[in-house]
C-alpha cells in the first residue's frame, strides 16, 4: 500500500509539473518543468511495479534539478532550497524500505540516491553559508558636519514629527550608546484604549510619533484622540476626543501625529503662569477638521478658528464624506501654520482638490492656498469658488527652511493613478514632485519632479530631510528626498539643483489608448532601485507554487520599472507600497550619514476598461483590489503579486537596513532586516529572511539607530557604522510607526507606539511604550 501511495504522489506532482511545465514553455519560459514533470512520471511508473530502478531515475531527476537550480540561481540559499527542497523530501522518501516494494537491501540504486541526496544537503548547507544580498562595510564615524540650528528645539525635547522642521529624526542625545544599549529596559506603557475594531476600513494604522514639550509627550490616535502624558512617567494628563465617527468611504483611518506652537509674543517663559492657549497643539480629523487645544489642558482654544476649529473643507470642490482629510500633521514655521490632505485614490475623478493651505497660527485665518492645479494664484479664495478638482495632493509631511524662507511640500498624483490621458500642464508639472513655496507667499520657488507622467502610484510619500551637507564647494544647504520608485534625491534646497547627479534613462512605451508616457525617467546616482525581475526571480515554497509564479509572471506585461499600466496587466516592481514610504529616512548631520530601510515587493496592475465594470463591482468597489474610479474611462485592479499560497512571487529578501554617506551618495552596509515569526497566522520561527516593513528610522547623537516597522513585532536597534543589530525587544502589536527620543528626568528615553497596521496585517493594539536604560 505505501509502494502505491508513493506512485499516486510522485505521479500527481509529476503531472502538475508536466501540464504546468509545458504552459510556460508556450508562454516563452523555461522547460526545465515540462522535462522534470516527464522524468517524475518515469520514476512514477517504475514505483507503481515496485522496481529498484525507481531510485536511480530519481536519483538521476534529483541530480537534473540540482544542476539546474545552481544554474539559475547559484548559492543563493532561499531560491535554491525551494527549488530542491521538495524533490529532495521525496528522495528521502524513497530511500525508505517500505516506498518501493519494501525492498530492505542497499543495492546500488538505492546507494546512488543516498548519495544524490546527501550532495543536494551539501550544497545546501554550503548556501546557508553564504550571502549574496548583504553589503559589508562602515561609515565614517565622524566627518565635521553640524548640526542645523532650525527652531532651538532644545536637545531633550521634540517638538516637530521629525524633531525639528528639518526632519532628520535624529536627536543630540547620547546617553544611550551602542556600547549599553543593550541594556534598555520598558520603563513604562500607556494604552490609548483606541484599538482597531471590525467596523473599521482595512487601512486603519497607528502611525503616530509622538512631541515630547516641557515635560510632557503628546500623540494622537487613528481615531483621533489626542493625548497628553507625563514624560518620565507615561500617566495620562489629559485627553480629548475629537468624535469623528467612522466613515466607510474613508481609504484611511490614521493620525500621524500633532502639531505644537508657543506664541512667542507672550513673554513669560513658564507656560503655565501664560494665559490659556499660549502653547497649543493642532489634531487634524478624519471628518476634515483642524482643531487648536491648550497644550497644557487639552481644551479648545476659542479664538482659534470657529471656537477653536478650522473647517478644511472651505471651497473644496466635490465635497463628499470620507474623501478628504489630513493624516499628517500640519507643519508651522513663522507663525505659520501650512496643512495638505489626502485625497481618496482612485474612487471618483470628482475629487476633492489637492491644495496646500497656510494659516495664522494664533487666530486660523486663511493666509493663503496654493493649488498645484491653479499654481499661479495663492490669495485666498471667494465665499463662492472652489479650488481645483482632483489636482495632485500632499498627504505627507512638509519640512521647512524659516531662514530661506521656503517649506518643502512632497506631492502626489492626481486620480486615477494609472491613467493620466486627462491630466492638464499644470498637473503633469507638479505630479510626483518636491515643491519648494515661498512661506510668506505660497508662491513655488522651485519644482523638482521625480517622476515623469506618473503611472504607478509613485507619489512623493516622504517627508524631505533637510542637512547642511559638506560638499567640494563646501557646505552646501540640502534636501534628501526618499520616494517609493526607490532614487534618493539629494538637492540643493536653494534651487532644486541635484547635488549627486541625476540622470534622464529611457523608459518603456506603450501606453493604453488615449494615454501616453514619458520617454525618460529620472535617476538619482544614490538609488535604492532593485534590478529588473527575470523569470528565474520567482519564487515559492515549493516547485510547484514557484511554477504557477512563472506562469503569472510570463503572462504579465514586464519591460523592467515604468511599464506602463495595460489591459493585459502589468507587473509593478517596485511596488506602489514603495520601497520607501510615509517613514521616510533618518539623516545624522554631523556624520552626515543616512539611515534607512529600503523594502521591496512586487504588485500588479490592470486596467478594466469602465463599461466593463459590473453594475455589482461598482456596488462592491475595493474587492478583489478593483477601483472603480467613477467618471473614468478604466477601473483599475491592483494586487499584490504573490503565489496560490500568498507568499511573495519574488524571492527574498523583502526588507533591508542600509547606512549611506550622503556625501558620495555611497552604500556602506545593507542588510536583510526582520523575521518572519508573524508573517503567517500562527508563530513562525524567527527565520531572518529580510521582511518588508513601513514606518521610519531614529538617529541619535552616539551612532544608534532604532527601528521597528517591519512586519514582525520587534523594535531594534542598529550601529549605525556598520549595521549590526545590537538590540530588540518583543513588541506586543505591530510596531508601524516612527520612535523618537527625549530627556526626562536625567534619563534618555526612545518612544515607540504599537498598534499595528491594517493594509499589512500586523497585529492591533494600542500600546506606547517607553524604554530606557536601567538606574
Amino acid at each position: 500500500m505505501p509502494t502505491l501511495a508513493t506512485a499516486i504522489l510522485i505521479a500527481l506532482v509529476a503531472l502538475f509539473l508536466a501540464g504546468g511545465g509545458i504552459w510556460l514553455v508556450t508562454l516563452g519560459g523555461s522547460w526545465f518543468y515540462a522535462a522534470l514533470g516527464l522524468g517524475l512520471l518515469v520514476c512514477a511508473a517504475l514505483v507503481g511495479r515496485a522496481q529498484p530502478a525507481a531510485r536511480l531515475v530519481f536519483a538521476a531527476v534529483l541530480a537534473a534539478t540540482l544542476g539546474w537550480a545552481l544554474w539559475e540561481v547559484g548559492f543563493d540559499w532561499w531560491p535554491l532550497a525551494t527549488r530542491g527542497g521538495l524533490v529532495v523530501l521525496l528522495g528521502l522518501w524513497l530511500l525508505t524500505p517500505w516506498a518501493v516494494g519494501g525492498l530492505r537491501r542497499w543495492d546500488g540504486a538505492r546507494i546512488t540516491l543516498a548519495a544524490t541526496v546527501l550532495i543536494c544537503i551539501g550544497v545546501a548547507g554550503t548556501a546557508l553559508l553564504r550571502d549574496p544580498h548583504v553589503i559589508e562595510g562602515q561609515l565614517q564615524a565622524q566627518t565635521g558636519g553640524a548640526t542645523v540650528a532650525d527652531g532651538e528645539v532644545p536637545d531633550g525635547e521634540w517638538h516637530h514629527y521629525g524633531r525639528t522642521l528639518s526632519g532628520q529624526r535624529y536627536t543630540p542625545l547620547a546617553q544611550v550608546t551602542p556600547g549599553n544599549v543593550g541594556g534598555m529596559e520598558v520603563a513604562w506603557t500607556y494604552r490609548t484604549g483606541d484599538i482597531r475594531g471590525p467596523e473599521d476600513v482595512t487601512e486603519t494604522t497607528y502611525q503616530v510619533t509622538p512631541l515630547k514639550i516641557g515635560n510632557l509627550l503628546y500623540l494622537c490616535t487613528p481615531h483621533h484622540i489626542a493625548i497628553a502624558l507625563d514624560a518620565e512617567t507615561g500617566e495620562e494628563r489629559w485627553r480629548f476626543d475629537a468624535n469623528d465617527g467612522l466613515d466607510p468611504n474613508r481609504q484611511h483611518q490614521t493620525c500621524r501625529g500633532l502639531s505644537y506652537y508657543r506664541d512667542a509674543s507672550v513673554i513669560e517663559t513658564d507656560v503655565a503662569a501664560a494665559p490659556a492657549c499660549t502653547a497649543r497643539v493642532y489634531l487634524p480629523t478624519s471628518d476634515a477638521r483642524l482643531i487648536a487645544l491648550d497644550a497644557l489642558t487639552g481644551a479648545t482654544c476659542p479664538g482659534f478658528g470657529d471656537k477653536g476649529t478650522v473647517n478644511l473643507w472651505a471651497n473644496m470642490p466635490h465635497q463628499q464624506s470620507g474623501f478628504y482629510y489630513s493624516t499628517s500633521p500640519p507643519t508651522i514655521v513663522n507663525d505659520r501654520l501650512i496643512i495638505g490632505g489626502s485625497v481618496n485614490d482612485n474612487y471618483d475623478m470628482e475629487s476633492p482638490s489637492g491644495v496646500i493651505r497656510a494659516y495664522d497660527a494664533l487666530t486660523g485665518e486663511l493666509l493663503w492656498a496654493w493649488d498645484s492645479g491653479n499654481p499661479d494664484r495663492t490669495t485666498p479664495l471667494g465665499p463662492d469658488e472652489t479650488y481645483t478638482a482632483n489636482s495632485p495632493n500632499s498627504w505627507s509631511v512638509f519640512s521647512a527652511d524659516p531662514a530661506l524662507g521656503l517649506v518643502y511640500i512632497p506631492l502626489g498624483n492626481a486620480t486615477p493613478d494609472q491613467f493620466g490621458g486627462h491630466r492638464s500642464p499644470a498637473v503633469e508639472r507638479f505630479s510626483s514632485s518636491v515643491v519648494a513655496l515661498d512661506i510668506a507667499s505660497g508662491a513655488v520657488r522651485w519644482v523638482f519632479q521625480t517622476v515623469h507622467h506618473d503611472l504607478w502610484d509613485m507619489d512623493v510619500p516622504a517627508q524631505p530631510v533637510l542637512v547642511d551637507l559638506a560638499t567640494a564647494q563646501g557646505t552646501t544647504p540640502a534636501l534628501v528626498q526618499a520616494t517609493k520608485q526607490g532614487d534618493i534625491y539629494v538637492l540643493d534646497r536653494r534651487s532644486g539643483q541635484p547635488i549627486l547627479p541625476v540622470s534622464e534613462v529611457p523608459a518603456p512605451g506603450g501606453a493604453v489608448e488615449d494615454d501616453w508616457t514619458a520617454p525618460t525617467q529620472p535617476v538619482s546616482a544614490l538609488s535604492f532601485a532593485p534590478e529588473p525581475l527575470r523569470e528565474k526571480d520567482m519564487w515559492g515554497a515549493s516547485l510547484l507554487d514557484q511554477l504557477a509564479c512563472r506562469i503569472m509572471f510570463r503572462q504579465l506585461r514586464y519591460e523592467g520599472r515604468y511599464t506602463p499600466p495595460s489591459l493585459q496587466g502589468t507587473l509593478v516592481y517596485p511596488g506602489n507600497f514603495g520601497t520607501f514610504n510615509w517613514g521616510s529616512v533618518a539623516v545624522d548631520p554631523v556624520r552626515q550619514v543616512m539611515f534607512g530601510m529600503p523594502t521591496y515587493l512586487a504588485f500588479t496592475s490592470q486596467l478594466v476598461p469602465s463599461d466593463e465594470i459590473s453594475a455589482d463591482e461598482q456596488v462592491n468597489a475595493g474587492e478583489a483590489g478593483l477601483n472603480v474610479n467613477a467618471g473614468g474611462k478604466y477601473g483599475v485592479r491592483m494586487a499584490p503579486f504573490v503565489s496560490p499560497l500568498g507568499l511573495p512571487c519574488q524571492a527574498p529578501p523583502w526588507g533591508y537596513v542600509a547606512g549611506v554617506d550622503l556625501r558620495t551618495g555611497t552604500k556602506a552596509w545593507m542588510h536583510k532586516n526582520g523575521t518572519i515569526r508573524d508573517a503567517g497566522p500562527f508563530p513562525l520561527p524567527p527565520i531572518p529572511m529580510g521582511v518588508p516593513g513601513i514606518g521610519g528610522p531614529l538617529l541619535t547623537a552616539s551612532g544608534v539607530a532604532f527601528l521597528a516597522a517591519s512586519i514582525d513585532d520587534y523594535i531594534r536597534a542598529y550601529d549605525v557604522a556598520t549595521g549590526a543589530q545590537l538590540w530588540q525587544q518583543r513588541l506586543p502589536a505591530g510596531g508601524q510607526a516612527t520612535p523618537m527620543s527625549y530627556e526626562a528626568g536625567g534619563r534618555q528615553f526612545v518612544v515607540q507606539v504599537a498598534g499595528g497596521h491594517g493594509s499589512i496585517g500586523t497585529k492591533a493594539g494600542d500600546y506606547v511604550i517607553a524604554y530606557t536604560l536601567p538606574r
